[in-house]
Parts: structure tokens; sequence; C-alpha cells
């Protein structure tokens, strides 16, 4: 499909979607994060894991000190301002990237939006309405998600929608109006369906084949498929082990208009997009393309 284009605003930048989905790298400061809280390492090793997602693609990167694991109590306030700040500060400085922070606590949002956040990515779906005064303040854009659980709740019900797909579309609607109501800009709002959070795999599966519907509110979409339960469930995978699942996912949210993929392996979600783009004629191949001759084999080990 024809993906519209939004220039969105945030925080004295500009996000120019449409066209190409943008990819959204993850950097996790959360050690308790589901899919690779054992790899978070120092600040320092935070820093090199964004620099080598940019190298390999990303176009912004999002920064999240609190996992939404339902199995430990949220952490402080202080304290995850103490995991991301540092690191979207150099992040921004070092690299010159653009950063998003993942958090639901206006607090966190100032203080990482003043470190050089330029978007907040809040997957509460806004239950504190001073995250969009933060917003609205700032300048900087705003991710709307949809959920109905608390943050750190987990609410897994085959029976509590109705139509979860008009829950979805309703939800995202009040919270527009929510979030417009408190003075951020329309142009500066961006939505997600939330895959996997207040849903069974087979909820976020039908949200997930009505995507087209989210068009009709207005705004870019962005899609956070990576690695998710609805994968695992169809696949039999653990997380890392979800990345074929993932592709599909992302192949299939591209082709239903999402603007932006949240993601862990960028790489290989580049190559994968690269691929389908020069099959679909989406993207201009040379007719000298070849392939160099050191990749033609794979290198011969000695012995």
């Amino acid at each position: 499909m024809v993906t519209r284009r939004f220039a969105v605003p945030a925080a004295g930048r500009t996000l120019e979607l449409g066209g190409r989905p943008w990819l959204m790298g993850v950097v996790n400061a959360s050690p308790e994060s589901f899919s690779d809280g054992a790899l978070v390492g120092t600040a320092d090793a935070q820093v090199a894991h964004a620099a080598q997602l940019l190298a390999e693609g990303a176009d912004l990167i999002d920064v999240g000190g609190e996992s939404a694991v339902t199995n430990r109590p949220a952490i402080a306030v202080q304290e995850e301002i103490d995991r991301v700040v540092p690191v979207i500060a150099r992040i921004t400085r070092e690299l010159g990237a653009l950063v998003s922070v993942d958090t639901y606590k206006p607090e966190v949002a100032e203080a990482a939006i003043a470190a050089g956040a330029v978007l907040v990515n809040d997957v509460s779906g806004l239950r504190d309405p001073a995250l969009a005064d933060v917003c609205a303040r700032t300048g900087a854009a705003l991710v709307l998600m949809h959920t109905r659980a608390a943050p750190k709740q987990r609410l897994q019900d085959p029976g509590h929608y109705p139509d979860v797909v008009q829950d979805v579309l309703g939800f995202l609607a009040d919270r527009m109006r929510v979030a417009m109501a408190r003075g951020v800009a329309a142009a500066a709002l961006i939505l997600d369906p939330g895959p996997d959070f207040a849903k069974t795999p087979s909820q976020t599966i039908d949200v997930l084949r009505h995507l087209n519907e989210l068009h009709a509110l207005g705004r870019p979409l962005l899609m956070a498929v990576s690695r998710k339960d609805f994968v695992g469930a169809l696949t039999g995978r653990r997380p890392s082990e979800r990345l074929a699942g993932t592709l599909a996912a992302v192949g299939y949210c591209t082709d239903a208009g999402g603007h932006i993929l949240r993601v862990h392996e960028v790489a290989a979600v580049r190559e994968y997009l690269t691929v389908r783009a020069a099959l679909l004629g989406e993207l201009p191949v040379d007719p000298a393309l070849t392939l160099a001759e050191s990749l033609r084999h794979e290198p011969r080990t000695a012995g």
C-alpha cells in the first residue's frame, strides 16, 4: 500500500515519516528486560550498542530504563532517571542520533528530554496525563499505545474484549483527545496498537489483521512486533529465537503501512527490507549490480 507521509514535530526536530519505514533500534538500560536484560551491561556498553544499531541502519534509538515485565515491581523514578539520562545524553552528544525514551513517568520523560530525547514512547496509554503536559511544554513527540492494564500488571483474558479491534480504535481516539486537550499538537502524536499489551496472542493477531483500520485515526503508526509473545506462541520459540517470526511480522506491518518499526535486530530487518524493496520495484537496482567475489563463498577454515 502507499504509506501516507507525515512531518512529526519533535522537540525542535522533524521526523519525516512515510515511504520506507523507519527503524527504531532498542537499547535497554533495564536489567530485568524480558528479551535481553542479561546483556544490558554498563552505560558504555549501552552507548556502544546504540552505535552498532546506527551503523546497521537504525533511524532512531529507543532507550528504556524499566522493562514492562510483570513479575517485578516498578522501579523508583530517580533510579529510572539514573539509568536512562546519562545514556541518552551520550547517544545524542557523541553519536548525533535521534533518541526516544520508553517511559510512562512524567519526571523521567522531562529529564530525558532535557538530556536530548525528542520522542516519548509511552507504553501506559497515557495513564498519567501529566506526561502529555511534559510533551506539550517541551515540544517532544508522543507515542500513544493501546493497553487496558496498568504498568507492570498483566491482563491475559480471552473474553475481555467484545471486539478488540474496536477497543483499540476507541481507546487510541480517546487518548488522542486527552493529549490534545493538555496541549500536545495533533501533528506530534504517533499511535501504537500495543501488540501483547493487555492482549492474548490471539487478540494481538486479530488487531494486526485489521491494522489498516487504524489509518482512519490519521496518525503515523509505530509497530513494536520484535520478539513479541504472539510470535513465540505461533513458532514455539523463546525471545532470542524469534527473528524469523519477527521478520514475517515486519513484512506484514510494512505492507499494512507501518511508519516506524521498533526492532532489536536492526541489521537483519534492514537486509530483509532491502531485498523486499528491490523485488517490489521500490528500490532502484543498478543493471551492473554484481556480487563481490569475497562474498561468493564461505571462507575456508584451516584443518
